[in-house]
């Protein structure tokens, strides 16, 4: 598993919400609030307890949504170590990382809905520069290459098939020309972006179109290779939608779901609720990007839809509530439920596989079989390089978001000891039946 890409493997379902409260935190508040879900999701809270209690993070919170119903939030500690810090709470704001990628996915499917796009379109259609791409002969010693004989799809960028890199994973001369090129698409802290930025591309236009001077480590469609597609993909966005890539994402998600606390940066009037990034060092925890100093209190340099965001576990359930419920939340229909189901469907290139029984459609990975004691088959998942997590189970009707903020992501395993506490508050309470 790369330190860079946790994946959420394992959703179970969670009980009736219908009797339980929400938190009474409010977004200035500074004490931990008594968790939702105290007195029936009793593993998982026992869980992030003991996370606290063994002192491996700082603080965690847990959206756990059945239907229609609303969540079950379920928190432990606060955002940072400081005994004043505000409780890890639904409206505590966390670094989502990787899990901008299903967003920027949906974003896409919402223009393939209106006909701006179509999956097999090339991307040369929206940016020229991809008209002539070039594939590495040998990517591990050089810069070598020949002209490629397949056109990069819109497909493939929902699906890292297109053929780019990251930075991330990257390595020799291939690393050395993504970074000479400045294609960092993310933030870490103050002290990197300051050296990123000498470098760094100052639109998403000039990004895009500096992505396609760079060879591509295989033929369109043919391999599965995390990379910076989706990034791509937010340029690709603004051509055919016509506005700025975040504008759009406000328009046409975020605004319709009041996912009122996600934006590529968190205003200064909240930097209360940004939790602290801490990086894992041995057994040492050490601030890497402090809450109060964030570099997620600026603007970017443009909107990275593949790691950008900032998020609170109460809006991502928002978001993850649309697409367990096909499209429509409280009344309003953001999305078909055809453009839903086509998007959490396996969108890989014939030939072309995941991990094991894994398929992948926009811009998160899709469960081909059920998985014993886990997650059902058409699970859609995906998580973020700061240890987050988020999946909905659409044969459970069920949805979770898991928010902390550590690098590596992959310090715990996370996603394993959720789905292990969700199983076991099941089969207390429901005899093993998932409830519908």
């Amino acid at each position: 598993m790369k330190t860079w890409l946790l994946l959420p493997l394992i959703a179970l379902s969670a009980p009736s919400t219908a009797q339980i409260a929400a938190p009474q935190s409010t977004p200035g508040s500074s004490a931990p609030a008594q968790p939702a879900g105290r007195t029936l999701l009793t593993a998982t809270q026992a869980l992030f307890d003991g996370y606290i209690r063994d002192d491996k993070m700082p603080g965690i919170v847990g959206a756990f949504g059945v239907g229609d119903r609303p969540p079950v939030y379920v928190q432990a500690g606060r955002v940072a170590d400081e005994p004043t810090a505000h409780a890890a709470d639904p409206q505590a704001l966390w670094r989502i990382y990787s899990m901008t990628k299903p967003v920027t996915g949906m974003a896409a499917m919402l223009l393939i809905e209106d006909g701006k796009l179509k999956l097999d379109d090339p991307v040369s259609k929206y940016i020229p520069a991809f008209a002539k791409m070039r594939v590495l002969t040998n990517p591990q010693a050089s810069l070598d290459s020949k002209p490629a004989t397949t056109p990069m799809t819109i497909r493939h960028l929902l699906t890292h098939t297109a053929g780019l890199s990251y930075s991330i994973v990257a390595k020799g001369p291939l690393l050395a020309e993504y970074e000479r090129l400045g294609l960092l698409p993310l933030e870490v802290n103050a002290a990197a972006e300051e050296k990123m930025k000498l470098v760094r591309p100052k639109s998403l236009e000039e990004f895009a179109n500096r992505v396609a001077t760079v060879p591509l480590i295989a033929e369109p469609g043919t391999v599965w290779s995390y990379s910076i597609g989706l990034d791509v993909l937010g340029r690709v966005i603004e051509v055919a939608s016509g506005m700025p890539f975040d504008r759009f994402l406000q328009t046409r998600i975020f605004a319709p779901l009041k996912m009122t606390s996600t934006g590529f940066y968190a205003p200064t009037r909240d930097r209360a609720r940004l939790a602290t990034n801490y990086t894992i060092v041995g057994q040492q925890r050490v601030p890497l990007d402090p809450g109060a100093t964030s570099i997620y209190l600026s603007p970017p340099s443009f909107p990275y839809g593949g790691a950008g965001l900032v998020s609170s576990a109460q809006d991502y359930d928002r978001f993850l509530h649309m697409i367990a419920a096909r499209g429509t939340v409280d009344g309003v229909q953001v999305m078909k439920p055809e453009t839903v189901a086509l998007a959490t469907s396996n969108l890989l290139p014939a030939g072309v596989f995941f991990e094991g029984d894994q398929g992948y459609g926009a811009g998160g990975s899709v469960r081909l079989t059920d998985k014993p004691g886990g997650s059902s088959k058409g699970t859609y998942a995906w998580g973020g390089a700061a240890g987050t997590l988020a999946w909905v189970d659409p044969a459970r009707n069920f949805r979770a978001t898991v928010m902390v903020n550590y690098f590596p992501g992959t310090a715990y395993p996370l996603a394993d000891d959720v789905g292990r506490a969700l199983l076991q508050d099941m089969q207390r309470l429901h005899g093993g039946n998932p409830p519908r």
